[in-house]
């Protein structure tokens, strides 16, 4: 699966944003997708995962209770819902799948398909 990630941009503390993930493909509803985000000098951390259908979901601690996870299989999309958002949460956001991996999985290397990345910035 092809991945297509949308939706970055500059917000101020406290402010919300939606990035998007699109797939190309139609097996698209058999992956595991998550999020993940790198900043500058650091390594690339796990933000969000869902299962297949959507109903299970697992966040990092970091983001829980400020960001929610969800995806449409009808649209072959993937959406992060990120409010009161904060400094520290400026990164480049990349989505990811796998046919194989579990949404509990917070290693980059347990996806296969990674995204381009889409930029947040919070300003303080």
């Amino acid at each position: 699966v092809q991945l297509q990630a949308s939706g970055g941009g500059l917000v101020q503390t406290g402010g919300s944003l939606r990035l998007s993930c699109a797939a190309s493909g139609r097996t698209f509803s058999n992956h595991v997708m998550g999020w993940f985000r790198q900043a500058p000098g650091k390594e690339r951390e796990f933000v969000a995962a869902l299962d297949f259908s959507g109903r299970r979901k697992n966040y990092a601690d970091s983001v829980k209770g400020r960001f929610t996870i969800s995806r449409d299989n009808a649209r072959n999309t993937m959406y992060l819902q990120m409010d009161s958002l904060r400094p520290e949460d400026t990164a480049t956001y990349y989505c990811a799948a796998d046919a194989t991996s579990s949404y509990y999985n917070k290693s980059p290397g347990g996806y296969s398909s990674w995204g381009q990345g889409t930029l947040v910035t919070v300003s303080s």
